[in-house]
Formats: C-alpha cells, structure tokens, sequence
C-alpha cells in the first residue's frame, strides 16, 4: 500500500496530541507501519502545532512534506489556512470552524482573516468545515472537540465503527470514555 499522509494542526492546548495518539492507535489496530511525529511549535503558549501521522507498508519518516498530505485535520480555521500548501491536489481538509485569535489579532497588530473556508476552496481544496467545538459541548464538554472531529474524520476511512471506539477505548481514560464516546458520534453523524 502506497504511504498515506496525515497532519493534525490546531493551538497549543486543543487536543492534538491525543487526537494523533488515537489515529496512531487505530492504524497499528488495522496492521499498518505507523509513524507518528511529536507536536510541533509552541504548543504551552497557545501558538501553532503540528503533528504528522504516516501509514501504509513501510514508513520510514514521520515527517509529511508540502503537497503530500492527504488529509489535513484542523482544530482552528486560520491554522487550517497557514497549512493548506501541504495538500496534495486531491486531499482534503477536515476543519472545525473555530476561531482562536493568534498574538497580533490579540495585540492589534492584525485582524484575523474573514470567509477563510471559502478561500481554502477557491484554491481548489476539498473543505469539510463543521462548528467542532459545538458538538463537543453538546457531548458535555469543550474539551472533546478533538474526539468530535476524529468522529468527522472517521466518515472518510474504510474503518468500522467499532474499530474506532475501540482506539478510543485504548487512548482515553475510563472516567471520560462515555463523553468521548458521545463526541465521537456527534462528529460521526453530522
């Protein structure tokens, strides 16, 4: 099988690494080599992070190069616009429709960018953009919009149900299993 790419960009803080914990989980589940990068950038202070999840045969790098990925997952709408060169010309993008005001939005120095999701698709990308953080908070907590969003992005793999909430099992501690749970489907549904 030829090398899939993924990249789970968001903000410090929004669950990334747990959402590229939970994929790694459920590729190595199906039988797949799998490599994981750690979290990039400045994660503890708000700033942007990245993490690259690879699979197929044989991976030997973890690292996803521009126009490679095959699907970017986006907790943030400017961070899904700041990785959009990294798309091959037939990926997609997976995007909750939050918005988390960078520095210079903070400071005054610049406004944050309107109609972002109508830009990403002017440039030919395939846009899946869903309010994330609202499901998360119908599950009973904001901080499951990591798991919302691997719900969403579970409609575009071959991967049962099941598999999935399996991963979920391995990955999330039993005290907020049945909220992650409830996210994942929220995500899934929509």
């Amino acid at each position: 099988m030829e090398t899939k790419n993924i990249m789970i960009v968001g903000v410090g803080g929004q669950g990334s690494l747990l959402a590229s914990k939970l994929l790694g989980r459920l590729l190595v589940n199906e039988g797949y080599d799998v490599k994981v990068s750690e979290v990039h950038g400045m994660s503890q202070r708000g700033g942007s992070v990245v993490t690259y999840v690879r699979y197929g045969d044989k991976v030997c790098s973890p690292v996803v190069d521009e126009g490679e990925a095959d699907f970017i997952i986006s907790f943030e709408l400017l961070e899904a616009a700041r990785w959009l060169p990294f798309l091959k010309k037939d990926g997609r993008i997976i995007t909750s429709t939050q918005q988390v005001d960078p520095m210079p939005v903070i400071t005054g120095a610049a406004v944050y960018p309107e109609d972002l999701v109508n830009k990403m698709q002017a440039t030919g990308a395939n846009v899946d953009a869903f309010d994330a953080l609202s499901l998360a908070q119908e599950a009973g907590s904001s901080k499951a919009v990591n798991i919302a969003l691997m719900g969403r992005v579970s409609k575009y793999f071959d991967f049962s149900e099941e598999t999935w909430l399996k991963a979920i099992e391995e990955c999330v501690p039993p005290k907020f299993l049945e909220l992650n749970k409830k996210a994942f489907a929220l995500g899934r549904s929509k």
